[in-house]
C-alpha cells in the first residue's frame, strides 16, 4: 500500500510539473508578444515624432506586415480594404470585365489582346488576337503597362466604356462600344466523349459551383454511352475545399470522410464527409496529375487513390497540404492565414514543403525518407509528405528550348509564332473543327521561313553546358590537353536554326496548332484537338480499355501478382 501510494505521489508530482512547465512556456511565449509589440510601437511613435521626413503609415506599417507574413508561408497574405476585389477574386474566380486575356508585345511595344474569352463581352463584339489596344474612352492606352491597361478595362458591372483598337491584318482602326459584366472564368475548360467511347473532362480550377458543372458533364456523358472516364487535373492549382469533396462524391458512397482539418484552433478543425449517393461507383476512372496540380486538386486525387476508386497516372504533385481561412480585420481589411493541415481518408496529410524557417529560399522540401508509409482502403501502400505519387508515373513530353522560346513572349522579341498565328487566321476565315485540324506541310514551311527571316534567335541548351564543361576543364587544367577536341565538339554543336526547326517540329507544331485552336476555337477547341497528341491522355485510355490491368493497379502488389 505505501509502494502504491508513493507511486502516486510521484505521478502527481510529475503531472504538476509537466503542467508549470507547460504554463511557464506559454507566459514566456506571451511575455514575447507583449515585449516585441510594444518594441513595434515605440520604434513607430519615434519614427513619426523625430524621422527627418513625413512618413507615410500605411506604406511603413504596410510594409513591415508584408515582412511579418513573409515569414510565414506563401499563402497567408494581407488585404488592405483597397485590395478586397483581389480576395473576392481568388475564392469566387470573378471579377468585372470584358473577358479576355491581354499581353505586352514586344515588337509592337503595345498591349494587345492575346485572347478573348468565348461568350465574353470582348468575343460578342469580335475582338481578336492580336488586336492592339489604342484607348478607352479618352484615355490613351500605347505607351501603358499592362496592369495599367487590365485596370482600365475592368470596372464595375453595366457600366459602359468606347474600346479603340487598330487590326494588325489590316491596319484599319477600329472602335466598339462595350459593356462590363461579371465575369467567371469556366472551370470546366473542355468536355467530350471520344471515338472509343472514353469520355475526357477537364478541369481548370475549384471555383464555386465547379463540382455541378463536373456533374452535369458527367451524366451527359455517361447517357451517351461512356465506358471509362478521364479527370484531367493537370494545371489545377486548387480552390473550394467543398467543391473537391463534392467531386469525390460523384464516384464514392454517401457518408464517407473524404478529408479532416486540423490545426491550432479546435472550432476550426472540420471533417467533410460526402453528403448524397454517388452516381457511378463502378465506372473505371483516371485522373491525370502534374507537379502543378495542388490543394483540392490534390484531396480529389488524393481521396480517389486512398479509397482506390480511381487510378492516378502523371507525375507527383505539387504538395500543398495547408488549408487557409479568412479573418476580418479593422477599417475592411482582410486576414487570410493559414490555418490548419488536411488529411485525406488514409490518414496522410501530403504537405510537401516545411515553412517553418519562412516562405523564402531557406523552406524545405520534405525528403522521401522522411515520409511514412499509410494505407489505401484495399491495403495498397501510399506516403505522405511530398504530395500525391501517381500509380502511373509517366511524364510529359519535355519541351525543346526553341519551341519554349517561340512560344514565350518575354523571350521572343520577333513575336514571329505570334504574328503567324494572326496572319494564318486572317488568311483562313474557316478551318477544320478541332478534333481533325493538322498544320499542313506548307503551312510549317511557311512558318519555318518567317522564322529564319525575323531574325528570331535563341541560346541551345547544349551550347550552355559545353561552355560550362569548358570552363571547368580550364579550371581543373585538362582543358589545353583537349582543346582539339572541344573545338571540334563546338562546330558539331554550332546553332543552326533551320535544322533544330526541322529536329523539333512535332513539338513546335503542336504549340502552333494550340495557338490557333484558340483563336478560331477559344481554350475548350486548344484541349481537344491537343488530346490527339498527349502521350499521357493515350496511356489513360488504354488502361480504361484494359480491364484487368486497370483492376490490378488498384490491388495490392503482393494480390497482384497471384
Amino acid at each position: 500500500m505505501r509502494n502504491i501510494i508513493m507511486r502516486l505521489f510521484v505521478l502527481t508530482a510529475i503531472i504538476m510539473m509537466t503542467a508549470a512547465t507547460s504554463m511557464a512556456q506559454k507566459g514566456n511565449r506571451q511575455l514575447d508578444v507583449a515585449k516585441n509589440l510594444d518594441i513595434f510601437n515605440t520604434i513607430y511613435r519615434n519614427l513619426e515624432l523625430m524621422y527627418v521626413d513625413t512618413l507615410d503609415a500605411n506604406q511603413v506599417v504596410g510594409t513591415a506586415i508584408q515582412a511579418m507574413l513573409h515569414s510565414l508561408d506563401p499563402y497567408t497574405e494581407y488585404y488592405a480594404e483597397e485590395n478586397m476585389g483581389e480576395l473576392k477574386e481568388l475564392y469566387t474566380g470573378k471579377f468585372a470585365g470584358i473577358g479576355a486575356l491581354i499581353r505586352y508585345n514586344a515588337q509592337l511595344k503595345r498591349v494587345v489582346i492575346e485572347e478573348p474569352y468565348a461568350g465574353m463581352p470582348a468575343d460578342e463584339v469580335g475582338l481578336k488576337k492580336g488586336d492592339v489596344i489604342l484607348s478607352i474612352d479618352d484615355s490613351l492606352m500605347t505607351d501603358k503597362s499592362v496592369s495599367y491597361v487590365s485596370e482600365h478595362l475592368r470596372g464595375d458591372p453595366g457600366t459602359t466604356f468606347v474600346l479603340k483598337i487598330q487590326r494588325p491584318s489590316t491596319g484599319k482602326k477600329m472602335q466598339m462600344k462595350i459593356t462590363r459584366r461579371t465575369i467567371q472564368m469556366p472551370s470546366v475548360t473542355y468536355y467530350g466523349l471520344l471515338p472509343d467511347s472514353i469520355g475526357y473532362l477537364g478541369l481548370r480550377q475549384y471555383t464555386e459551383g465547379c463540382s455541378k458543372d463536373v456533374r452535369r458533364a458527367f451524366i451527359e456523358m455517361k447517357d451517351r454511352g461512356m465506358r471509362g472516364f478521364v479527370l484531367d487535373l493537370r494545371g489545377n492549382g486548387g480552390g473550394a475545399e467543398a467543391e473537391a469533396v463534392e467531386i469525390v462524391n460523384m464516384f464514392v458512397p454517401q457518408g464517407e470522410l473524404i478529408v479532416s482539418n486540423r490545426g491550432k484552433l479546435a472550432r476550426a478543425n472540420r471533417d467533410y464527409h460526402t453528403k448524397v449517393e454517388p452516381i457511378d461507383t463502378i465506372m473505371p476512372v483516371v485522373v491525370l496529375v502534374n507537379d502543378n496540380t495542388a490543394s483540392a486538386s490534390e484531396i480529389t486525387a488524393g481521396a480517389l487513390q486512398d479509397l482506390d476508386r480511381a487510378v492516378i497516372l502523371g507525375t507527383r504533385t505539387y504538395g500543398k497540404g495547408l488549408v487557409q481561412m479568412s479573418v476580418e480585420l479593422p477599417y475592411n481589411g482582410s486576414l487570410k492565414l493559414t490555418s490548419n493541415k488536411y488529411y485525406i481518408p488514409s490518414g496522410r496529410c501530403i504537405q510537401a514543403i516545411n515553412y517553418k524557417h519562412g516562405k523564402t529560399s531557406s523552406a524545405e522540401h520534405i525528403p522521401d525518407s522522411l515520409t511514412h508509409v499509410f494505407y489505401t482502403r484495399a491495403g495498397r501502400e501510399v506516403r505522405d509528405g511530398g504530395g500525391i505519387t501517381p500509380d502511373v508515373v509517366l511524364k510529359s513530353d519535355s519541351l525543346p528550348n526553341i519551341a519554349y522560346y517561340l512560344a514565350s513572349s518575354g523571350l521572343d522579341s520577333t513575336e514571329v509564332l505570334h504574328n503567324y498565328v494572326v496572319d494564318y487566321v486572317a488568311r483562313h476565315p474557316q478551318v477544320a473543327p478541332p478534333s481533325q485540324f493538322t498544320l499542313s506541310d506548307a503551312d510549317y514551311e511557311l512558318f519555318k521561313k518567317k522564322v529564319m527571316e525575323s531574325g528570331f534567335s535563341y541560346d541551345p541548351e547544349t551550347a550552355k553546358y559545353l561552355e560550362q564543361l569548358i570552363k571547368l576543364a580550364r579550371f581543373e587544367g585538362y582543358y589545353d590537353e583537349a582543346k582539339a577536341d572541344f573545338d571540334n565538339l563546338q562546330s558539331k554543336l554550332k546553332h543552326n536554326l533551320a535544322h533544330d526547326l526541322d529536329y523539333h517540329r512535332p513539338q513546335i507544331q503542336r504549340i502552333i496548332e494550340t495557338e490557333l485552336m484558340t483563336a478560331y476555337y477559344h481554350q475548350a477547341g486548344a484541349v481537344e484537338n491537343s488530346l490527339r497528341s498527349d502521350k499521357q491522355m493515350t496511356e489513360a485510355r488504354r488502361l480504361l480499355l484494359a480491364p484487368d490491368e486497370y483492376k490490378s493497379l488498384l490491388r495490392p502488389k503482393n494480390i497482384a501478382k497471384k
